[in-house]
């Protein structure tokens, strides 16, 4: 049997982000390129594409800039994935934009992201942009954080400077107090510099090159396994006439959201309160005996209980997921000044882009942790009736007192 059927190989989540041209798109070809994980037709359209970039050269950044308006304007709009591996981790990383206007779809992008790469030009230094990606990194409790100090070929190479930018973000960071590790690393994604091989023109920086970072960092405890929740997404009912094993069958399916589950364990559903144990464990590749976070699982109940979408299985009791209602803001609560992470109470308004707590009322109970200790129950968004568009994207604070039955009430 193959090594690798014992030892499936990690995958890495990562998201680029930072202020417009500190070069994102272009760090992702390099790794892309540099790495050997591209294909002959990949090759082909770069060439093609040169005559948009102006010039005749290869634009590493078309890669993943894939919208002709992204080309022309040498900027990223929407959020572009991309899949590559090595011998020692899968990743998928998400381009993410870096102009203002756009910051809604970064936090799309790094909303399921590991790792994220703020990239900070070495000219420019640390500006509004940066600070902000960095905070919303913090918001959405991404762990691991890497500070890519890019186009140091345009500064010479200077040692003097990249610890001039790595002093003023470690002077903000612990107001963040939210990353297990940051590493700082001095790049030119141009030239490929400190990106999969060690650069020749910094033998004063003796850390990892980015790509080795990105092999290395350890993910295995960044999942929530100390508490047992599964959304439900549908009630799996096969009724094949041909089959009759199947004839009965009914499993609950969802990705579980935290924890670990077993054969034979005590389940809750929520809100109903009505109790079972797990009868059956089904996924993709069978029927085991467990399943954990983050996978995407069927199960099997003793009792054949009335479940639905929007329910939620449990291990034990808690104070959303798969399921809408309406919502109102009842209250905005402050909005977070990006120059010194400082709120500024009662606003007005928040508007596009500002961060900032509110509290909001819905019309039917919600199941969530706090969104620090589970990022997938305690996420939500706000829709905006009639037109069906998303207005905002929220992360929920876990509930400081027993909530009143005839409302909830949150802090967000």
């Amino acid at each position: 049997m193959p090594a690798h059927a014992h030892h499936p190989v990690e995958i890495l989540r990562f998201n680029t982000c930072g202020s417009v041209d500190d070069g994102k798109s272009t760090l992702i070809g390099r790794l892309l390129y540099d790495s050997k994980n591209l294909m002959e037709d990949q090759l082909e359209a770069l060439e093609r594409s040169a005559d948009i970039t102006g010039g005749g050269a290869i634009n590493l950044a078309n890669l993943t800039d894939g919208l002709r308006a992204e080309r022309e304007q040498g900027i990223t709009i929407d959020v572009a994935y991309r899949y590559f591996a090595t011998p020692r981790r899968k990743f998928i990383v998400a381009d993410t934009p870096g102009h203002v206007q756009y910051t809604r779809n970064m936090v799309t992008g790094a909303s399921s992201a590991n790792l994220s790469i703020v990239l900070v030009d070495a000219r420019n230094g640390v500006i509004e942009q940066s600070r902000r990606h960095t905070y919303l990194a913090a918001l959405l409790g991404i762990p691991h954080l890497v500070i890519a100090v890019n186009k140091m070929d345009l500064v010479e190479w200077s040692e003097e400077r990249f610890l001039e930018i790595r002093d003023e973000i470690e002077d903000f960071l612990p107001r963040l107090d939210v990353f297990k590790d940051v590493k700082f690393i001095p790049i030119s994604a141009l030239n490929g510099d400190n990106v999969v091989e060690r650069s020749k023109h910094t033998p004063w920086y003796e850390g990892p090159t980015l790509l080795g970072h990105l092999e290395t960092v350890h993910i295995a405890s960044d999942w929530n396994l100390s508490a047992f929740r599964l959304p439900v997404q549908w009630v799996n009912r096969p009724n094949n006439p041909r089959d009759p094993a199947w004839h009965d069958f009914r499993g609950l399916s969802g990705q579980i959201a935290g924890g670990i589950v077993k054969v034979g364990q005590k389940v809750m559903v929520l809100p109903s309160g009505m109790k079972s144990s797990v009868k059956e464990i089904w996924t993709y590749d069978g029927s085991p005996h467990e399943a954990f976070c983050p996978q995407s699982v069927t199960l099997v109940l003793e009792h054949d209980l009335d479940i639905s979408r929007g329910d939620t299985i449990v291990g034990h009791f808690l104070k959303h997921t798969t399921q809408t209602v309406q919502a109102i803001v009842t209250d905005i609560e402050n909005r977070i000044n990006i120059a010194t992470f400082d709120p500024e109470p009662e606003p007005d308004e928040l508007a596009v882009n500002d961060i900032g707590e509110i509290r909001l009322r819905s019309s039917r109970p919600l199941i969530f942790d706090g969104y620090a200790a589970n990022r997938l129950t305690g996420s939500f968004i706000l829709i905006e009736q009639g037109t069906n568009f998303t207005v905002a994207a929220g992360m929920l604070n876990p509930p400081t007192e027993l909530v009143k039955p005839e409302y909830n009430d949150f802090a967000i």
